[in-house]
C-alpha cells in the first residue's frame, strides 16, 4: 500500500536538541572541547552596571567561529544560517524557538572589543593543539600574502598638506619669489620638488608603462593616472594601502603576515600589517611574538623557514643573536663574491685583476637606511692602469660597497645550497602556502568584510583560531594515553630484543642467560 505523509505542525513539542545533534558532530565536539568561561572575566570592565543586557561574550565569540568555520562573512547571513542549523543552535546553546542575537550586535560588539581580547582566544586554542601534541615549536615557516579591503580603488582621493591649502600655496610663492634678508640681500628662490633620484624612477616607469608592447586596457586613455600610496588614499578606509602582484590589478589590501608549525601545520601566529611595506621589514616583530608564544608553553625555536623576500642582513643577524637557524634565501641582486676581486679577511681588503689594492675607506648609509662599506683603490693607481677603459671609463678610480652584513649573507647563501636548505625549502613551499590557500578559500579570508588595521587584525585572529579548532578536532583533540604510550614503548622493546637476539651468536646468548 502506498504511504503517504501528512504534515501537520503541533503546538506542543518534547525535543532536545542534544539527542538530535549526533555524537561525532563538529560542533558537539567543539562544544565539549572549548571552555570560553574566562570571556566573562576578561570582559566585564567593557560593560556598565545599569542599563539592558548585552549579548552573551561566549555566544558572541561562538558565532564568529561558526561564521569562518562556515565560510559566511556577512553577519546577517551568518544569523540566517544559525537559525536553520540544530548543531550550530546546540554549540551557541539555544533552543529552537529562541531568537539569535541581531547582526547588528554583532557588528557593535566586534568593534567594542579589543584586538587583545581575540588574542586572547588565539592564545587558549593554541595551547590546546601544544597540549595535544601537534606543535614541536622547533621549525616554524613564515610567509605572507595580501587580502583584498574592503575598499575601492575607485574612491581614492590625493592627499592634501596638513597646513591649510591657502597658506601652503602663500609659503610656495614666498619661496619661489625669493626672500629679503635684513642687510637688503636676497635669498635665491628655493623651488619646492622631489628629489632627482625620485623623479628619475618615476620618469623611468612611465616611459616603460607607455613603450611596453602589453598594458593594461585603458592604460593609453588620456584621463589614465597611476596611482601611488605617496600621493592618494581612500578615506573610507585610510588603512587600506594600494599593492599589486605580478600579473595582477593594483588593489587596496592589507598584509596577511603568518607563522605555521611544521609538525602538523598548526598556526603559531598571525597579524594585519600595511601591505606597502617590505616583508623583510616584518620578521623581527614576528619572530619575537612567535618566541614568546612558544615560551609560554615551553617550546623552543630553532629554526625559520621564510622565501627571499624575507632577506635581510639585519634579519640574519637578528635571528643568529637569537640563536635561532634563518634558512632564508638571499635575494637574487646579491653577489657572494666579485668576479676578478679576491678579498682578503685579515687586511680587509680588495686586490684588483693589477694586484693593486682597494683598502676599506670608511662607511656610507644608503638612502633606504642601510649602511655600506666602502673600499676603493687609490687614484694615481687606476691612472697609471692599462685597463682602465674597460674597469673604470668614467671615473677617477675603482670603488667597491659591501654590506655591513656581508658575513651575515655568505653563511645563509651556503645554507640554501646544502641538502638540508633544499628540504627545508621544500617544507615550507608544503607547510606555510597551503594554510594560506585554505584560510583563503574556506575560512572567510578571502576579503577584509571591516574597515581598519585593528578590524582586519581581529579578522585575521578569528580565521587563524577557527582552522586551528578544526585541525584540533581532526586530530582526536587530545594526548596520546599512558597506557597507548606504554603499549608503544614495550612493542618497540620487543623489538629491539628480537633484532639483538638474531644478530648475535648463540654463546653469546648463553652467557647473557
Amino acid at each position: 500500500m502506498q504511504g503517504r505523509k501528512n504534515y501537520t505542525e503541533k503546538l506542543f513539542l518534547s525535543f532536545q536538541l542534544s539527542d538530535r545533534v549526533p555524537k561525532d558532530n563538529l560542533y558537539k565536539r567543539l562544544r565539549e572541547a572549548l571552555d570560553l568561561s574566562f570571556l566573562y572575566r576578561d570582559t566585564k570592565e567593557l560593560y556598565g552596571r545599569t542599563g539592558n543586557p548585552s549579548i552573551d561574550p561566549v555566544v558572541f565569540f561562538k558565532l564568529l567561529i561558526t561564521g569562518y568555520l562556515e565560510n559566511i562573512t556577512s553577519d546577517r547571513k551568518l544569523v540566517e544560517h544559525c537559525g536553520m542549523r540544530m548543531d550550530v543552535l546546540y554549540f551557541l546553546g539555544y533552543d529552537l524557538d529562541e531568537e539569535l542575537p541581531w547582526h547588528s550586535t554583532i557588528s557593535r560588539t566586534r568593534q567594542l572589543y579589543p584586538a587583545s581580547l581575540f588574542g586572547k582566544l588565539f592564545n587558549k586554542v593554541f595551547a590546546m593543539c601544544v597540549d595535544s601534541g601537534m606543535v614541536s615549536g622547533r621549525t616554524q615557516a613564515v610567509d605572507s600574502a595580501p587580502i583584498k579591503a574592503n575598499a575601492s580603488m575607485e574612491s581614492v582621493v590625493p592627499k592634501v598638506p596638513a597646513t591649510p591649502m591657502d597658506t601652503h600655496l602663500k609659503k610656495v610663492s614666498e619661496e619661489n619669489r625669493g626672500t629679503a634678508k635684513k642687510d637688503g640681500t636676497t635669498v635665491s628662490p628655493a623651488h619646492i620638488t622631489a628629489p632627482e633620484h625620485e623623479l628619475k624612477r618615476v620618469e623611468k616607469h612611465h616611459r616603460n608603462l607607455q613603450e611596453s608592447p602589453v598594458r593594461l586596457a585603458g592604460a593609453s586613455h588620456r584621463k589614465a593616472r597611476l596611482l601611488s600610496n605617496k600621493t592618494h588614499y581612500n578615506p573610507h578606509d585610510p588603512d587600506a594601502r594600494i599593492s599589486v602582484k605580478p600579473g595582477k590589478a593594483r588593489k587596496l589590501n592589507y598584509r596577511c603576515s603568518m607563522a605555521v608549525d611544521t609538525a602538523h601545520g598548526v598556526i603559531s601566529h598571525i597579524q594585519a600589517d600595511f601591505a606597502d611595506g617590505r616583508d623583510s621589514q616584518y620578521l623581527t616583530d614576528i619572530s619575537l611574538k612567535v618566541q614568546d608564544r612558544l615560551r609560554k608553553n615551553e617550546l623552543i625555536m630553532t629554526d625559520l623557514l621564510a622565501d627571499a623576500g624575507y632577506s635581510n642582513g639585519a634579519n640574519y643577524d637578528f635571528l643568529e643573536q637569537r640563536k635561532v637557524t634563518g634558512w632564508i634565501p638571499v635575494f637574487g641582486k646579491y653577489k657572494p663574491k666579485i668576479e676578478g676581486f679576491p678579498y682578503n679577511k685579515e687586511k680587509d681588503e680588495y686586490s684588483c685583476p693589477m694586484n693593486r689594492p682597494l683598502p676599506f675607506k670608511g662607511f656610507r648609509t644608503n638612502r633606504d637606511g642601510s649602511v655600506l662599506k666602502c673600499y676603493w683603490a687609490a687614484p694615481k693607481d687606476c691612472k697609471a692602469c692599462p685597463t682602465k677603459s674597460q674597469c673604470v671609463p668614467n671615473t677617477k678610480c675603482k670603488k667597491i660597497t659591501r654590506t655591513i652584513y656581508d658575513e651575515q649573507y655568505l653563511r645563509a647563501y651556503a645554507r640554501q645550497l646544502i641538502e638540508r636548505g633544499k628540504r627545508m625549502k621544500k617544507l615550507r613551499q608544503s607547510t606555510v602556502e597551503p594554510v594560506f590557500g585554505s584560510l583563503t578559500q574556506f575560512y572567510g579570508l578571502r576579503k577584509i568584510g571591516v574597515l581598519g588595521k585593528a578590524g582586519a587584525h581581529k579578522v585575521m585572529l578569528m580565521a587563524a583560531i577557527a582552522f586551528n579548532l578544526k585541525k584540533y578536532l581532526k586530530n582526536g583533540g587530545r594526548r596520546p594515553s599512558i597506557g597507548i604510550l606504554r603499549t608503544i614503548m614495550e612493542a618497540l622493546k620487543g623489538c629491539v630484543m628480537n633484532f639483538y637476539r638474531r644478530n648475535q651468536p648463540r654463546s653469546a646468548l648463553l652467557k647473557a642467560h
